[in-house]
């Protein structure tokens, strides 16, 4: 649809936007004959706001009122005529400074990384958490008390995740160092899929290789580690500032069931299945998604992937997402490059 602007419309639909951004209020003639780069009459840019709202780009919000972007005026904006800006120095430190993993579990990676999303945005940052598939290079058991152990374990990537797990009864020390043992000499470089499987195989060949109350440790802790059935972990940091930009019982309403919506699992499956489509930022202007329809809000998001290597090229897997949720007039230009900038520096730790 852009090619059907001319360059008349396409500066004064860009003024249009540009205004709503700012304010958030209905544009009229007068007021945008005064931001214009050329001199056109208030009579001549009525005529072209009414063409631009029979394409369906634009609408008026009372009678008389002035005009404000429609969700498909937004989509054909952010896609053909947004200018996305670059971050600054110090915005890409601090993004980096809160994705570096090292002795780090990857939950609080992402939570912090998260907050700083929010905070550089001033929107509800958000990501849904994959589960790590980075090789492993040690897992070590600490007992907590006579029926519970907790499982470490550190990634070649510098990541550290740590699970909660049951103990048989009657557990000697000695049986969670045999666990242990046994664990790192078959763990070490191989991811915990590649690593279950191996382990069930000698653990059904080799029983007698660990005596009964180690070979439950060792199956309790592996199974507990490589859990991959449960849901995915949402964390949402800033949601305080999604509230302070809306106006009245309605929009305030509307937020809360867009957070319902979002906690629910089927919805959340949705989200990452929106990313999976291709590389790079994806935007969700309001009806695009049933998770933003009426909700007055947008979703800036960026697939959490892991690139492999194969015979037959490049195999791209999508783990997870992050990204922003914010009202329809945030500033696209500078959160789109954070949203991916984050992203990038998360998919380079998870490897």
């Amino acid at each position: 649809m852009i090619n059907e602007l001319n360059q008349r419309s396409r500066v004064i639909f860009s003024k249009i936007v540009e205004a709503f951004f700012e304010s958030g209020e209905p544009v009229g003639s007068r007021t945008l004959s005064r931001r214009l780069p050329m001199q056109l009459s208030p009579a001549t840019i009525r005529n072209v706001m009414a063409d631009l709202e029979d394409l369906g780009l634009l609408y008026a919000p009372h009678t008389s009122a002035g005009r404000l972007p429609t969700d498909q005026g937004l989509r054909l904006y952010i896609d053909g005529l947004l200018q996305v800006g670059d971050l600054t120095t110090d915005e890409r430190d601090s993004i980096e400074s809160q994705c570096a993993g090292a002795g780090r579990a990857l939950s609080e990676v992402l939570g912090q990384a998260t907050e700083t999303l929010s905070g550089l945005t001033q929107t509800a940052g958000l990501v849904l958490a994959p589960k790590s598939e980075a090789p492993v290079r040690h897992v070590e058991f600490v007992s907590l008390s006579p029926g519970q152990a907790l499982a470490i374990m550190v990634l070649d990537n510098g990541l550290v995740e740590n699970r909660l797990i049951d103990l048989p009864d009657g557990l000697m020390p000695s049986n969670l160092v045999e666990a242990a043992n046994y664990l790192n000499a078959r763990l070490s470089g191989r991811t915990l899929a590649e690593a279950k499987s191996l382990i069930d195989q000698e653990m059904n060949a080799h029983q007698a290789e660990l005596d009964t109350l180690s070979s439950r440790v060792v199956e309790s802790g592996l199974a507990t580690l490589a859990d991959t059935d449960g849901d995915p972990t949402l964390i949402v940091r800033g949601r305080a500032k999604l509230f302070d930009d809306v106006n009245g019982v309605a929009d305030l309403e509307r937020l809360r069931k867009l957070f319902e919506q979002l906690e629910r699992r089927r919805n959340l499956a949705r989200l990452i299945d929106s990313t999976q489509g291709g590389h790079g930022v994806h935007v969700f202007i309001g009806s695009d998604s049933e998770l933003f329809d009426l909700s007055g809000c947008s979703m800036i998001v960026a697939p959490l992937s892991r690139t492999e290597q194969t015979q037959n090229g490049e195999v791209t897997t999508c783990l997870g997402a992050i990204g922003v949720i914010g009202p329809t007039r945030v500033n696209y230009a500078r959160i789109i490059p954070m949203v991916d900038f984050t992203a990038k520096a998360i998919n380079r730790l998870m490897g």
